[in-house]
């Protein structure tokens, strides 16, 4: 399993959808567990990103058609990071 930083921008239609069922949320959170995807921690943010997620995922496939999934709606736009925690990638080092 791998972790992920995916960054995400609401469309409009997601202002919209979210502003009448603020639950929605989480309703698709369980849908991505569905996909295969763990969130871990999520966070709403000012910026230019709406929402950071730290997901967990068995590959960048799995990643990959999650993002398609989910971006095929019209109401997000997505970035996703393949992370490595800074143990592993000090230990990578050595």
């Amino acid at each position: 399993m791998g972790y992920y930083v995916i960054l995400s921008t609401l469309t409009d239609e997601g202002r919209k959808t979210l502003k009448n069922n603020p639950e929605r949320i989480f309703e698709v959170n369980k849908e991505l567990e569905a996909m295969g995807v763990k969130v871990k921690a999520q966070y709403a943010v000012l910026g230019p990103y709406d929402f950071v997620n730290i997901v967990e995922a068995p590959d960048n496939e799995t990643v990959a058609r999650m993002s398609v999934e989910i971006g095929s709606r019209g109401t997000v736009q997505m970035l996703s990071m393949a992370a490595t925690p800074v143990e592993e990638f000090i230990k990578s080092l050595k």
